[in-house]
């Protein structure tokens, strides 16, 4: 066109879908000519039922986030949960006044769970047999403490804050193998599967993932596997599975996103020992612009929930 647009991209539909349906793919196609072409914004034109689709994604998109706490309930962590416990109502005071861009307030639902499952190993031992050892984890469900029998919180409870800070407090009585990126699939696939944290996902909202640990990920799906003098544990379920797992769910890679709290080397704070965090940093990496790392080591967790906040309100496309 001599005056008019100079660059433009066609989405095509099948009518016989409900304009709900259709927007998140409009969504998607919109992410993708972005990407391809750098542009910061796009503007959509749209004819009858096109109209709707288009109106309904303005209105909507950014407006609902799911949100996955996944908190390390081994023995090493009960600091950084006094922490947590600490720091969580204000977590739960910015989701409540949060506004979307269309200045509507965020419909939020949040959901914690801890990084162990049931498992059966045996440990080495120098010079000796190996000693058998079995663990009990919450396998990816979501808690239902704290007073409250519902799975996960949202804006409609009057207490978030005391709840929120209550269930982020999950204990030091876990697994002491921690699979932080396994038990998102467990959380989000399994455990959805067969009931038990049914419902809680939104088609139409954003999903958020926070991991908060003191150790590596060792995400193992099988039993029988021996860890190491050095505390090594041989893993199946790697940083790549996740990313491949959360796109297919979602359906797009911008409906996603998460921030990993853990140690960026081995280090040493208010909190105690912390190792490296190699696979959850390789995650957050593969991740791109969704994913956001905070280091465990800094002695206070308000700068990751901080950093994670940022980074889901960037993926909400808030202005």
């Amino acid at each position: 066109m001599r005056h008019g647009i100079r660059r433009f991209s066609s989405f095509a539909y099948r009518p016989r879908l409900d304009y709900q349906r259709i927007s998140h793919d409009l969504a998607a196609h919109i992410e993708q000519v972005r990407k391809e072409t750098g542009a910061a914004q796009v503007d959509v034109i749209g004819h009858s039922l096109g109209g709707l689709v288009a109106r309904y994604f303005v209105q909507t998109t950014g407006q609902n986030v799911d949100v996955l706490f996944v908190v390390d309930d081994s023995g090493s962590m009960s600091e950084e949960q006094t922490n947590l416990a600490t720091n969580f109502p204000m977590f739960a005071n910015v989701l409540s006044s949060f506004k979307v861009n269309n200045g509507k307030p965020l419909d939020f639902r949040v959901a914690v769970t801890t990084t162990g499952r049931t498992v059966d190993y045996f440990t080495e031992v120098t010079g000796g047999t190996p000693i058998y050892t079995h663990e009990d984890g919450d396998n990816g469900a979501f808690r239902n403490t704290c007073g409250v029998t519902e799975r996960w919180l949202d804006r409609s409870d009057t207490m978030l804050s005391s709840h929120l800070a209550c269930r982020a407090n999950v204990g030091t009585t876990g697994p002491g193998i921690e699979m932080p990126l396994l038990m998102v699939k467990y959380a989000l696939g399994d455990r959805v599967a067969d009931a038990t944290n049914a419902g809680f996902l939104r088609s139409d909202a954003l999903l958020a993932i926070v991991v908060i640990t003191d150790e590596n990920d060792f995400s193992i799906s099988t039993d029988g596997f021996t860890m190491t003098t050095d505390g090594s544990v041989p893993t199946n379920f790697n940083p790549p599975d996740l990313i491949d797992f959360l796109d297919t769910l979602k359906g797009d890679r911008s409906r996603w996103a998460t921030a990993a709290i853990a140690a960026d080397g081995d280090c040493t704070s208010t909190f105690g020992d912390a190792k490296d965090a190699t696979r959850l940093k390789s995650f957050v990496s593969q991740a791109g612009p969704q994913g956001a790392f905070s280091s465990i080591c800094v002695g206070d967790l308000t700068v990751g929930l901080s950093d994670a906040l940022d980074t889901f309100a960037a993926a909400c496309g808030a202005r």
